[in-house]
């Protein structure tokens, strides 16, 4: 009995410890991760402000963005370029799929919800210690931020 049961927390530990990691491979033109998509009918991530003005709630759009930022942990969330002065915080659905980390710099297509939050101060520190920030600028993070959030379900690299 004992046996079995080190045999089940063995597998469930490594279980666990394969689904944490980011997919192997690169991220190479038209891969896809998730559910997958299509670059048809996508429109530009610049839009997604206009799109969620009215604060409405999700919305389900399909976007085409540059990624600035991934989770180097796991490339279990990542930052898109929205404009000049806005960034789009991905998660994936589910917490279900993970991207590679060298899809950081590439343009990709999701599919998904938009919405926008209010992101504690502890979320904030928390995506900050997993980009490996300085402790001096996580302890700089000491108000909530309004961003625009993104929960992909799909996502196809395109450039």
């Amino acid at each position: 009995m004992k046996y079995k049961a080190m045999l089940c927390l063995l597998l469930m530990t490594a279980g666990l410890a394969a689904v944490a990691q980011p997919p192997k491979g690169k991220a190479t033109l038209n891969t896809t991760y998730g559910a997958g998509t299509t670059a048809a009918g996508a429109v530009d991530a610049a839009k997604l402000p206009s799109l969620l003005k009215n604060d409405t709630g999700k919305v389900a759009v399909k976007i085409k963005a540059q990624v600035l930022d991934v989770c180097p942990k796991k490339g279990c969330w990542m930052q898109l370029k929205v404009n000049d002065s806005t960034t789009a915080f991905v998660k994936m659905k589910n917490y279900g799929f993970f991207v590679p980390l060298d899809i950081k710099g590439k343009t990709i297509v999701l599919d998904g919800e938009a919405y926008q939050n209010i992101t504690s101060v502890e979320e904030l520190q928390h995506y900050a210690k997993d980009a490996r920030k300085p402790q001096e600028v996580i302890d700089a993070i000491t108000a909530p931020k309004r961003e625009i959030r993104y929960t992909a379900s799909g996502i196809r690299v395109v450039e």
